[in-house]
């Protein structure tokens, strides 16, 4: 049986809310992923990886198949600046502002 103060909720309110290490390792892969642009077969690995991540504030992926497709399609293509705010937008959508939540 669990001991008082032991709930869900009372744990996030002793750690302050923060992040989950869960999310800490999707927003370090993303910006993995932005940091080998030159790389398109590794940053669809990290984003297929990313992939197993889920957005509960957005209700969505962190990365959705079109975004990962869209995203390696314009490294092949050399479009490298389309690339990387494309997964400015994913990270810039996935990560929340301490005073957000």
């Amino acid at each position: 049986m669990a001991e008082p103060g032991d709930s869900p909720q009372d744990k996030a309110y002793r750690v302050g809310f923060k992040r989950s290490k869960r999310e800490d390792y999707a927003v370090d892969m993303l910006q993995r992923a932005r940091g080998n642009l030159e790389d398109p077969d590794q940053v669809d690995r990290i984003l297929r990886d990313i992939g197993r991540y889920y957005n509960a504030i957005a209700d969505q992926p962190i990365v959705s198949l079109e975004e990962r497709r869209q995203i390696v399609e314009s490294l092949r293509a050399g479009r490298t600046a389309e690339a990387a705010a494309l997964l400015d937008a994913c990270l810039g959508r996935y990560q929340v502002q301490e005073d957000d939540s």
